[in-house]
């Protein structure tokens, strides 16, 4: 089994904010791979199918940014997943816009996301950390994660997400590096 999270915030206005890069990777895998309906359960919208012939579980934690680790520890006791079998997708600021970085444990890195998963679950699972460019100087960190993608940025995303979905059986495999260096290559 593997779980698939997407890390954002819920609220109607954070749709296309650069901290919701998580969220539009999920709606892209249940949407390629025919994933069943999203179902609010464990404090998230939850959906399940097989990839690669491996069951998934695709998870947008509906606990705001912060508290996203109580909505994966729920699910993974109540399923008996493993963390190792946790891919998380979100944002990054030390990335630049538009490459991808697959990496397994490490430090959150002040994201807040991965602080709380952290916290409830440990660091002994898979993040693909989606660059989101960094701020100028005079623009605050948390401002610029809340901002929205700029009309080119989205044109840009719908092509890191085209190549992070066509690569998603590598990632199922857990080969992280030719994953990223796939994914980036495209």
């Amino acid at each position: 089994m593997i779980l698939f999270v997407g890390l954002g915030n819920p609220t109607p206005d954070s749709h296309d904010n650069r901290h919701n890069i998580g969220f539009k990777i999920i709606d892209a895998i249940n949407q390629k791979f025919g994933l069943s309906k999203q179902k609010p359960k464990f404090k998230g919208l939850l959906t399940t199918g097989n990839i690669s012939n491996k069951k998934v579980y695709a998870i947008k934690p509906l606990t705001f940014m912060n508290n996203s680790g109580i909505c994966i520890r729920e699910l993974i006791e109540y399923f008996k997943i493993d963390a190792e079998d946790v891919v998380v997708f979100h944002d990054d600021l030390d990335i630049d816009f538009g490459k991808i970085k697959a990496k397994f444990g490490g430090s959150d890195a002040g994201h807040n996301g991965i602080a709380s998963i952290d916290k409830f679950i440990g660091k002994e699972y898979s993040r693909v950390r989606i660059g989101i460019g960094n701020p100028s100087p005079n623009f605050d960190a948390s401002d610029f994660v809340l901002n929205n993608f700029s009309e080119e940025e989205k044109q840009e995303l719908e092509k890191i997400t085209n190549n992070i979905i066509d690569s998603l059986s590598i990632l199922i495999d857990k080969k992280l590096n030719l994953f990223s260096s796939t994914v980036n290559n495209k």
